[in-house]
């Protein structure tokens, strides 16, 4: 087995590319920022889903179940980009937790609208990191990831769309 000193690759997982390689780290560390909150929102999103109770029980607990399955799609895209550009990928729970910007709850209990709310914030704190993503593949001329993030991009801000209008009070601006 080759192993590969810090902060290169693996002769083995040397992946052609015509990016230079400053590009590649860039990409890479921003993807892989991703993709560690990619993790953790997945995983918190479930832990909600597991765990949500109250008189919207139902309703809830499928939502929190497609927001999830929706998150956990985007992780290989986000770690195949990684890898096509040339760049490694995370490698464990530990490194996840290294790079996560989302903070885990582990609460015993949180209150249904609460555990929405936050994971509003979460998205639109993923929302915002894609965007800067978003802004160093554009400076590295990798149109692919920009297209992917794009698309991520707009699934973030329906999550936080939804999760906003199922926090909404009721009656709060009707007329």
């Amino acid at each position: 087995m080759t192993k590969a000193k810090s902060g290169s690759v693996a002769p083995e997982l040397d992946t052609p590319t015509d990016l230079p390689p400053q590009s590649v780290e860039k990409i890479s560390t921003a993807l892989n920022g991703l993709l560690a909150d990619s993790f953790a929102l997945y995983l918190k999103t479930k832990n909600f889903h597991w765990h949500i109770s109250g008189r919207h029980f139902r309703d809830y607990h499928l939502l929190l179940d497609e927001q999830s399955a929706q998150i956990l799609a985007t992780t290989d895209d986000l770690a195949e980009r990684v890898r096509k550009v040339g760049g490694t990928t995370l490698r464990s729970i530990g490194h996840i937790s290294k790079l996560q910007s989302i903070q885990d709850n582990n609460d015993d209990y949180v209150p249904p609208r609460e555990m929405l709310r936050e994971l509003m914030n979460d998205n639109k704190k993923v929302a915002a990191a894609m965007r800067k993503a978003h802004e160093i593949v554009d400076e590295c001329k990798d149109a692919a990831s920009a297209g992917l993030l794009e698309n991520f991009i707009d699934e973030t801000e329906k999550r936080t769309w939804f999760l906003f209008e199922a926090t909404r009070q009721e009656g709060a601006n009707e007329a």
